[in-house]
């Protein structure tokens, strides 16, 4: 059935998915599923090849879907225009990063006017004329979509290894620049990388990582330049389909790193950078539960670990002719309340981020005197960032600051005197004034006594009477901290009288290790819980009302949204679904999916455990479908998305669809061209920004609002 056909049998109305009745039976429990058909069995060539293979009874009803939003949204285009230009003109188009200096070269990223992707450049250390490397701008014409994963300059500043994704499915090809020249090699490795790459130290040797047919990065290759891919040599190969690879390099650039790991274990392996026929050495044996990640400096490694019940982590060192277990000594004790993030080491020093009490800080220990200092800041929120050095000899680090009002700062560092100069304030073109705006900090009381951070950002006119409508955004995974940051995008909102918030849920790592632990696989539900809480908080302290929240969450944060829109929907007016993770239990009992085995740590193993199943099907937002009221909702997925695949958003809309009793606007947009992270372009991804700006405007109507 062609798209064309699909809208004319539903004639003005919203398409109706086709029910095909199925069902499977797991620990004797059956599981039906009416939209299973959505999910293409050529899912693995849809990735890699787009639109084009998807079989046509599921590109129809997505083209309906995407035509039947369009429609609906068609009223305020005008006002996405001016939520673009809004959004647009707060980037300085002709931005630039800070230029991060490397042996004879300081290296940057900046953007010409108008253009959609940066140009890399350096200029020399001791004067002279800035050579462009790579042109994104350049790179993207004729693709419908474009993404740099990385670059990587070699040791000896003569090449650049560059990856690019041209369908949003995150295969990416690799590409080798000769810097003299200003061409590509002839030799590149192609589409099954995660991107990454890491040099060995006389740059004749890449080193890379392979992804299977279900997108899980499990092998390392060894890449000699000027020669066939097809020559490549295999370093490692992971056999449990439940760990992925990556690589990495030490600070010192002495060693590469192979990293194996899951959500809570992990395995580490060195490799002699030196040696282009050095073997893996394994530091310590993966042991269920602990984690390490490894850093190392003058023959010593630095390993930030959760062994020995360091809940928190804690800091070892090791030598690194002999790295076991045994060989490990505390040099940053475990504290409990204060959890270490990472670490870098440099000659003379040993970074580390922490959190304590909700808040970032960096800590710098000298590796002589052993002497500690931290850099802290003072208002109630903010974000901190720690981006170092790309030098191993340096006194000078790079971090960066902002809050909820404060644009981002970026400073450089010195150790050693404990100086630091201002290297870059971000500019915003169209004006901001930090006084005309309020952050706050607030603890929303839970349901089992604990207190959940929530930052806020309002306007210093903004009414806290009730009236005021709310943008709640959450996530709530994978123990990921949502920084309480500048952003312009959220300018939108507030400047039309939103209170714009963040629910600093169970699942994160907001507040230590254990906030992390509390909200997951069993705990699961103390994450919806959570955000509940602290939306009927803002509710009680007249900040907003009861059916005055528009709900935001992405990914893992679009599992939140569907929760909640099942739990208590009379909490929220509108609900924006950004490529959510909903259909939980099928995607959890689909061992072929990239992320399934990985992901068991985290939700459970229901293929394996009757409990674990009838955990995630009491809270799956797509198994918890009811007939009853539901906000509006926009759901937003990605075609190409190797994360949350597209079928996921679209069965769930389709059942929303079947089984609710309101009439209120049910929203769903696949984007055909991209993947998890949408359009590629910065202005393309102002535009998806926009229209879901416009959705929450009409939702709690405000659509004629100026700003």
């Amino acid at each position: 059935m062609t798209a064309k056909a699909f809208t004319a049998k539903y004639p003005s109305l919203a398409p109706k998915a086709p029910k095909h009745p199925s069902q499977r039976l797991f620990h004797d429990i059956a599981l039906n599923d009416d939209y299973a058909w959505m999910r293409a069995e050529n899912w693995q060539e849809v990735m890699q090849k787009g639109k084009e293979v998807l079989p046509d009874d599921i590109r129809s009803y997505l083209e309906a879907e995407n035509q039947y939003t369009g429609k609906e949204l068609e009223h305020t285009e005008a006002l996405q225009a001016q939520l673009f230009e809004e959004m647009k003109a707060r980037i300085k188009e002709d931005d630039s990063s800070v230029p991060s200096p490397d042996g004879a070269y300081a290296y940057q990223s900046r953007y010409i006017k108008g253009g959609q992707y940066p140009l890399l450049v350096r200029t020399p250390r001791d004067g002279g004329d800035e050579e462009i490397l790579l042109d994104g701008n350049k790179e993207a014409e004729g693709e419908a979509f474009f993404r740099l994963a990385s670059t990587s300059h070699s040791p000896d500043h003569t090449m650049l290894a560059w990856a690019v994704d041209t369908k949003g499915s995150e295969y990416y090809s690799v590409r080798i620049r000769d810097l003299e020249k200003g061409t590509d090699r002839t030799d590149e490795i192609l589409v099954e990388t995660t991107g990454g790459v890491v040099w060995s130290a006389d740059c004749s040797h890449l080193y890379y990582t392979w992804l299977d047919d279900n997108h899980r990065p499990c092998k390392v290759f060894r890449h000699i330049l000027g020669t066939d891919q097809a020559r490549d040599e295999l370093i490692y190969e992971e056999k449990d389909p439940g760990f992925f690879v990556g690589i990495g390099k030490s600070q010192s650039g002495n060693f590469v790193i192979i990293d194996c790991h899951d959500h809570e274990t992990s395995e580490c392996y060195l490799l002699d950078a030196k040696d282009v026929k050095a073997a893996p050495k394994l530091i310590a044996a993966r042991e269920n539960g602990v984690e390490y990640s490894v850093d190392e400096g003058l023959g010593l490694l630095y390993i930030l670990t959760n062994a020995d019940g360091s809940e928190d982590f804690k800091l070892v060192t090791a030598p690194a002719i002999d790295p076991s277990r045994k060989n490990w000594v505390d040099m940053v004790p475990h504290q409990a309340g204060t959890l270490l993030l990472s670490h870098s080491v440099y000659r003379d020093y040993l970074t580390w981020m922490e959190r304590a009490n909700g808040l970032p800080r960096i800590q710098i220990k000298h590796l002589t005197s052993g002497a500690v200092h931290a850099i802290a800041f003072d208002e109630e929120a903010y974000a901190l960032g720690l981006s170092g050095s790309l030098e191993f000899d340096t006194n000078v680090i790079r971090f960066s600051y902002s809050s909820m009002t404060t644009p981002s700062r970026i400073y450089d560092y010195d150790m050693a005197s404990r100086a630091r100069s201002l290297r870059k304030e971000q500019e915003v073109p169209s004006g901001h004034v930090i006084e005309d705006y309020v952050t706050r900090r607030l603890y929303a009381p839970a349901h089992d006594g604990e207190t959940v951070p929530i930052t806020l950002l309002y306007h210093k006119d903004t009414p806290l009477d009730g009236s005021a409508p709310c943008l709640l955004y959450g996530y709530g995974s994978y123990g990921i901290s949502i920084p309480a940051g500048f952003s312009t995008n959220a300018l939108s909102l507030v400047d039309r009288g939103f209170v714009y918030a963040i629910a600093h849920i169970r699942g994160g790592k907001e507040k230590g290790f254990a906030w992390y632990k509390n909200g997951k696989r069993e705990h699961k539900p103390n994450t919806f819980k959570d955000f509940l809480s602290a939306g009927n908080y803002l509710v009680e302290q007249n900040f907003t009302s009861r059916g005055r929240i528009v709900a935001e969450g992405g990914s893992a944060g679009g599992m939140l949204m569907g929760a909640v829109a099942n739990m208590e929907p009379d909490l929220f007016c509108g609900i924006l679904a950004l490529v959510p993770f909903v259909d939980v239990l099928n995607t959890m009992l689909d061992e072929t999916l990239p992320l399934t085995p990985p992901e068991w740590p985290e939700w459970g193993n229901p293929l394996a455990s009757k409990e674990d199943y009838q955990t995630i099907a009491a809270y799956s937002p797509y198994d918890r479908v009811s007939t009853q009221h539901y906000p509006a909702i926009l759901a937003v997925g990605g075609l190409t998305d190797p994360r949350v695949t597209y079928w996921e958003p679209a069965k769930w809309v389709a059942k929303l669809r079947d089984q609710r009793l309101d009439s209120n606007l049910l929203l769903l947009k696949i984007n055909m061209d991209s993947g998890h992270a949408g359009a590629s372009g910065r202005f393309d991804r102002l535009k998806e920004t926009a229209l879901e700006w416009a959705f929450a405007l009409q939702v709690t109507g405000k659509l004629d609002e100026k700003a």
